[in-house]
């Protein structure tokens, strides 16, 4: 372009819901540093531009999407945000969970909207077709969504056609998956020599006891068998355009995984998961003040669900063979409680098949120049159908018959949005004010069937519960089935004020007023939120600088709400056998047999944001820094009542009981630069630091919670300690001898081998006073980093990401209950005599040993190479001798190094259940994924 055509001084390129399209000024009297960038990102009800955005919001762009080989788009930003931590599910098909800034309730979820939709599940969602994300942080941000957003938003926004010629894109990838990092487990001679040396130790004399290895030749390593290489392939296709009036988006896309749980034996079909998505998305433009669209989204997906076999196969002996020779069939474990891995990976089958339709319908009508009127209607409707299928077992002494479970479940949702938005301008004065109403109603019914005696042929239509005998059909709540039928709606007023002078001064304002039905009292709560910013670098006095192109200071407070909280109207009630006797005459009789608290309310959050935004160097380098504090209060979950109660749930009274706080900083850095037109370089980096508190529990009581093993409990949530800490004993060494027990506080079954537990009240005996808290499972520090770069018609990228000062629960190696395998790393470091180890007890089963303690809790920290690809663009000599726009081969890895010290799969654990979001316990492992892919676009 030349200079003489330029029509205005400084072009102002805009990202647009996260598409980058820069330029410079063009006339010679510009500066370098009037290059201004402006950056258009969403915000509840509507958009901003990035310069005037008071709260803390992150931005993801389609690129950060792209070529990730992750069924849920979630999972390809781990890493991205600062603020926001992701731990993704190894199971195909499965949801990451998302922290956003700290715990704030332990049952809520960080919530999607998508077009409009509010959702906590977006596994439904082709990547390819996010153009942009908003990730909501701070309260001041979220509470324009009031009931819903308590744990945190993320706005998504599709894809939508632009221009007038149509564009077509096809993109493809096809990898392989491989379980890395597999812990070695002592094998066969091990095994008997350690099982042996467990004998001796509790005391054993009878040599028939005693394993010999000629009476065991197998060796069996149970992880080879229930682990594959698996194949990974995703094709998707799109057409974008604009036909006269009409802007129209439309996609197809398919991807299949078939998971690392080995399939093809037996019954069962392994852990694969499927997904076909449809996606249209149009705009009409009837005239110039009025606009209508629709959204629209379909998808089926089919999860197999093996039953994991993965605690089965750490615990498994390797001295038993997988089939046995004698009978053909598949080995029975004589004299031990644990099931054969690969019997169990093969005999059981389980489906899940859903059907997913989401449809929003909207239109915007402006009148008298300054108003916009906006309906949107937005409905998502779910079926799903799962079974599960166990037949007659041979591998056990009690082979049992076989057994069916269907459930069939329905979600009926929709939102009712309506906005009326008011934009003016005087002077240097910028007003604009939203006002809403919404309405939210979602239903949720289930049929459990079940029955016994079914007949498997081969085909899923022989899985019938008609097939069967002993049939059962439940259509009512159920506890102990987890079935429960339930609607709920919300009704929201909401109205908002952003003001700002001279792009200098800003201002924003919210309030919403929500009411919920799943409130019985002080059903209605109101939401404010206040956040106010200042563009340091507009000011006259910086007009002379050459530093910033961008200086901002900016603070937020907010308050919002939860009321999808856990909870009960009616009373537990226990028939008393035999009834009441009134004389000679009995009548049934029923008493209450819990405790329960029918006024339990809203959850609430608050928290303040102090931030400050920089760009520099021509808007090269930015980086955003922040402090923040939010507080959760009224928090419903369980809570230790007491005994004397006499309810049957005294251990765990629910009602409104805890209250959290989560504080810390959080810095990002992004700096791109081109250094000629050839060559590209980018590089960013963000790290959070928090600290999370429980801050008061009801009564000043507490709650023992998590995995039990002999009714020991693991975690205690309790005033003073973050969320999910581990509560045990205190390993201070090993007993080496006889002296050194005498020498040392009463312990239960205190012997030379045992651990040696702290004595903390010094009163001279252990027992459960002296208990502690072990650690945390929470970060005290996440991270990512990383460098892309453009040279020619290649480019690269590498992402690394990690968190420290966490600590995991190896639940996996405490629960023993019988002659489990032991891991390689106890093999080699147990105590044997003497001298010989004063952190690694004895081989023993006894439980007074094997309590909760802290050498169960291990180091969580790790550091990942999350992502890395190389991509190749065809020339554009030869794109367009192939009558084709781009065309784009890249290599990519994705968790193909981790390095950490935990003794487990991975350091990544990810369990839905936030009290014990550090425990592993029979975890699905993060596999390595390396693919190759293409992009076409005609």
């Amino acid at each position: 372009m030349k200079q003489s055509n330029v029509k205005y001084s400084c072009l102002i390129a805009v990202l647009y819901f996260g598409m980058n399209v820069s330029g410079q000024t063009a006339p010679n009297d510009t500066l370098p540093k009037e290059q201004k960038i402006e950056e258009v990102v969403l915000i509840g009800y509507g958009s901003q531009k990035k310069e005037n955005v008071t709260g803390s919001i992150g931005t993801i762009s389609a690129k950060d999407l792209a070529d990730k080989p992750n069924a849920n788009p979630i999972s390809s930003i781990q890493g991205k945000l600062s603020g926001v931590q992701i731990l993704n599910s190894g199971a195909p098909g499965g949801s990451p969970r998302v922290d956003i800034r700290g715990v704030s309730s332990l049952t809520g979820k960080t919530v999607f909207i998508v077009d409009g939709m509010i959702t906590d599940d977006i596994s439904f969602l082709n990547p390819q077709d996010i153009e942009s994300m908003s990730v909501l942080k701070d309260p001041s941000s979220l509470a324009i969504f009031g009931a819903r957003a308590s744990n945190g938003a993320v706005i998504i926004k599709t894809k939508m056609g632009r221009g007038k010629k149509p564009v077509f894109s096809f993109n493809s990838y096809l990898g392989f998956k491989k379980v890395t990092n597999i812990p070695e487990m002592a094998n066969s001679d091990q095994y008997i020599e350690l099982y042996n040396e467990k004998l001796r130790n509790e005391g054993n004399t009878d040599p028939t006891k005693f394993l010999s290895r000629a009476n065991f030749p197998a060796d069996t390593n149970w992880f080879k068998e229930i682990f594959r290489t698996s194949i990974i392939n995703a094709n998707d296709f799109s057409a974008a355009g604009n036909a006269g009036k009409l802007n129209y988006y439309l996609s197809v896309g398919n991807l299949q995984d078939e998971g690392n749980l080995a399939a093809g034996r037996g019954i069962n079909s392994g852990s694969g998961f499927n997904r076909l998505n449809t996606k249209v998305n149009l705009t009409y433009k009837i005239n110039d003040n009025i606009t209508v669209g629709d959204n629209f989204s379909f998808s089926k997906m089919r999860t197999d669900i093996a039953q994991n076999p993965l605690l089965d196969a750490y615990t498994a002996p390797p001295i038993f063979s997988v089939m046995n020779p004698g009978t053909g069939g598949y080995q029975f474990f004589n004299g031990y409680s644990i099931p054969n891995p690969r019997a169990k990976l093969d005999l059981f089958r389980s489906q899940t098949r859903q059907e997913r339709l989401l449809n929003n319908v909207w239109g915007e009508y402006k009148f008298l120049k300054d108003f916009a009127l906006r309906v949107s209607y937005t409905s998502d409707n779910i079926n799903t159908n799962k079974y599960e299928f166990t037949p007659t077992l041979d591998y056990q002494p009690q082979p049992g018959v076989s057994k069916l479970v269907t459930r069939d479940s329905r979600d009926r949702n929709y939102v009712w949005d309506n906005t009326l938005t008011w934009k003016r301008n005087f002077g240097n004065h910028n007003f604009e004010v939203l006002a809403g109403f919404s309405r939210t109603r979602n239903s949720y019914s289930e049929t459990y069937a079940q029955s016994q005696n079914v007949f498997y042929n081969g085909t899923n239509e022989s899985l019938s519960i008609s097939n069967g005998t002993d049939i059962l059909i439940y259509n009512d709540d159920r506890d102990a089935l987890g079935l429960n039928q339930d609607q709920y709606r919300i009704e929201s007023f909401f109205g908002r004020v952003n003001y700002d002078y001279k792009g200098k001064y800003l201002l924003n304002a919210s309030i919403r007023r929500d009411g919920s039905s799943q409130i019985s009292t002080d059903r209605y709560k109101t939401f404010p939120a206040v956040s106010a910013g200042w563009v340091i670098s507009k000011e006259d006095f910086m007009s002379e600088q050459n530093l910033f192109n961008l200086l901002k200071l900016r603070a937020s407070y907010g308050e919002l709400g939860n009321p999808n909280v856990s909870r009960r109207f009616t009373l537990n009630r226990t028939i008393i056998e035999g009834g009441a006797y009134y004389g000679n005459t009995g009548s049934p009789a029923a008493t209450i047999d819990q405790i329960i608290d029918p006024t339990i309310g809203w959850e609430t959050t608050s928290g303040g944001d102090l931030g400050l935004e920089m760009a520099l160097l021509n808007n090269k380098l930015k980086i955003d820094a922040a402090y923040f504090s939010k507080d959760s209060k009224d928090v419903v979950y369980g809570v230790f009542q007491g005994a004397i109660s006499g309810a049957s749930n005294w251990r765990d009274y629910t009602t409104n009981a805890y209250s959290f706080n989560n504080k810390g900083f959080e810095v990002s850095i992004n700096y791109n630069t081109k250094i000629n037109d050839n060559v590209g370089i980018g590089v960013y980096g963000n790290y959070t630091g928090l600290k999370n508190k429980i801050t008061s529990v009801y009564g000043g009581s507490y709650l023992e919670a998590g995995a039990s093993l002999f009714g020991n409990n693991i975690i205690r949530l309790q005033e003073g300690q973050a969320v999910g800490s581990y509560y045990g004993y205190q390993v201070v060494g090993v007993f080496q001898n006889q002296a050194d027990v005498t020498a040392s506080a009463i312990q239960n079954q205190a012997r030379p081998g045992a651990f040696k537990f702290a004595d903390l009240d010094g009163n001279g005996i252990i027992d459960t006073r002296d208990k502690t808290f072990l650690g945390s499972p929470i970060p005290k520090g996440t991270y990512g980093f990383g460098v892309n770069m453009n040279i020619y018609d290649f480019d690269f990228a590498i992402d690394f990401q990690g968190v420290f000062g966490n600590k995991i629960y190896n639940y996996n190696r405490e629960q023993r209950f019988g002659n489990e395998n032991w891991d390689l790393d106890f093999y080699n470091n147990r105590w044997t005599g003497a001298g010989t180890s004063n952190s690694y007890s004895m081989v023993t089963n006894d439980q007074a040993i094997i309590l909760p303690s802290s050498f169960y809790v291990e180091d969580g920290s790790y550091i990942r190479i999350r992502n890395v690809q190389i991509g190749y663009n065809l020339p554009k000599v030869f794109s367009d001798a192939l009558s084709i726009t781009k065309l784009r081969l890249y290599v990519s890895a994705q968790n193909p190094w981790t390095s950490f010290k935990y003794k487990g799969f991975s350091p990544e654990i990810m369990n839905t259940d936030r009290v014990q979001m550090g425990v592993d316990q029979n975890i699905y492992p993060i596999s390595a994924i390396y693919t190759f892919g293409m992009n076409l676009t005609f």
